[in-house]
């Protein structure tokens, strides 16, 4: 079927449902002073795939005046949509609010086994149908699409902007000034534990910007949080916001930690480990298998650290993803690494490296010492403690043990001939 064809077809479709907000119903009419909108906030537990371990919420207005009762829900993405993965690397991606009924929103939620809890909020007549009014014209095709942000603009945040718009900023002023002591960092661990990919991934990309601490305002990129300030917070005329709270759904999959896990023993221990069985399996006396042995765990940790260090240099210098801006972490997960690669053969054989090598890793090290220096300035607020406590004696290791191999040669079999 052809793209245009299709895209006619959804505009139709959005209009037909939307066409009765835009338009004054008969029972409005006749009645001027008829209930006015309830406002909702649904808000979704996490689900079991990657994208959905931050939970989802959306905005739920239910006008008895029109008879409707409608989700809009700005967390739609499209995996087919043209250039998806390439505008994901450059940190464009696309994302849309969604009208649809609640009941639909919630179908594919109570198949996952994830919770939706409603709470509906005390809002003011005409507050109430600005918000219904203005999502109308959000939810239409040519408005429905805004740029998405993992923290700053997100489903959540959209949800949080919508209310706060309709309350003069009232609800602003109440989450701005306070803080629970939480950074981006902590809640995209506390989320991403489960899928351990994904967080050492979040872990390892997020710059110092992610460090900060948040306030309950920002927190609120975080479904629950909002929820849970929500409940908290107060409407224009002195009431708490939210006037009554209904489960939706029951949550079965129980995803969402407490706290953050405490990553700083295992990352040590990691470390300390791979710097012991470097210096043992690379002494200039080794035999000729525990010395490949060594030079393939050797060569995997550059390969690794090379990598990722051009992954973060590109995501900071070449890509729109904000949070990775300023990452230190290129000090630890190196690309000079990628060099040093050319070292493998020689530590390999017991034959001696050439001396640019041995610089290159003594200058990895100091590019280790420099992130662990960092950490002690106040105006340096990265949280890069758990890749300094497993990069920094590994680095210490291979260049200890690239610059012994000219001192002790293990074996005369080893040395290259006299006259090269």
């Amino acid at each position: 079927m052809p793209e245009f064809f299709l895209r006619a077809v959804r505009r139709l479709a959005a209009l037909a449902l939307l066409w009765p907000l835009l338009q004054p119903s008969a029972s409005a009419q006749a009645s001027p002073d008829g209930p006015p909108p309830r406002i909702g906030v649904v808000t979704m537990t996490p689900g079991e795939e990657y994208w959905a371990r931050f939970g989802h919420n959306a905005i739920v207005v239910d006008d008895p005046a029109r008879g409707l009762r409608i989700s809009y829900n700005f967390g739609y993405f499209d995996f087919d949509q043209p250039g998806f993965f390439i505008n994901f690397l450059r940190g464009h991606m696309r994302y849309r609010l969604v009208a649809m009924t609640l009941e639909d929103d919630l179908r594919s939620y109570a198949e996952e086994g994830r919770g939706a809890t409603l709470q509906w909020l005390d809002l003011e007549p005409g507050q109430a149908s600005a918000v219904r009014d203005h999502l109308a014209w959000n939810a239409l095709p040519e408005n429905a699409e805004y740029r998405y942000d993992y923290f700053s603009d997100n489903c959540s945040t959209r949800v949080r902007d919508v209310l706060d718009r309709a309350l003069e900023g009232e609800l602003s002023r109440q989450l701005s000034g306070r803080s629970h002591g939480l950074t981006y960092r902590m809640e995209s661990l506390r989320l991403g534990a489960g899928v351990p990919w994904m967080a050492l991934g979040m872990h390892a990309a997020l710059g110092p910007s992610a460090d900060r601490p948040l306030s309950i305002r920002d927190e609120a990129f975080v479904p629950q949080r909002l929820a849970d300030a929500l409940a908290e917070a107060r409407s224009t005329t002195g009431q708490s916001l939210v006037r009554d709270t209904v489960m939706l759904l029951p949550d079965r999959l129980g995803l969402e930690r407490a706290a953050p896990p405490a990553l700083r023993t295992a990352f040590a221990g990691t470390g300390i480990a791979l710097a012991l069985a470097l210096a043992m399996l690379l002494r200039p006396r080794a035999g000729r298998i525990p010395r490949r042995i060594g030079a393939a765990l050797a060569g995997t940790v550059w390969l690794a650290c090379g990598v990722a260090g051009l992954v973060l240099l590109g995501l900071w210098g070449f890509t729109d993803h904000r949070a990775a801006f300023g990452n230190e972490n290129w000090l630890l997960l190196n690309p000079l690494c990628l060099l040093l690669l050319a070292a493998l053969p020689a530590l390999a054989r017991g034959r001696r490296t050439f001396a640019f090598l041995r610089h290159t890793a003594r200058l990895v090290l100091a590019c280790s010492a420099l992130a662990l220096f960092l950490r002690f300035l106040p105006f340096r607020v990265q949280d890069n403690g758990d890749f300094i406590a497993l990069l920094a004696p590994v680095h210490a290791v291979l260049a200890w043990r690239l610059s012994q191999w000219i001192a002790h040669p293990p074996t005369n079999e080893g040395l290259p001939d006299p006259k090269d």
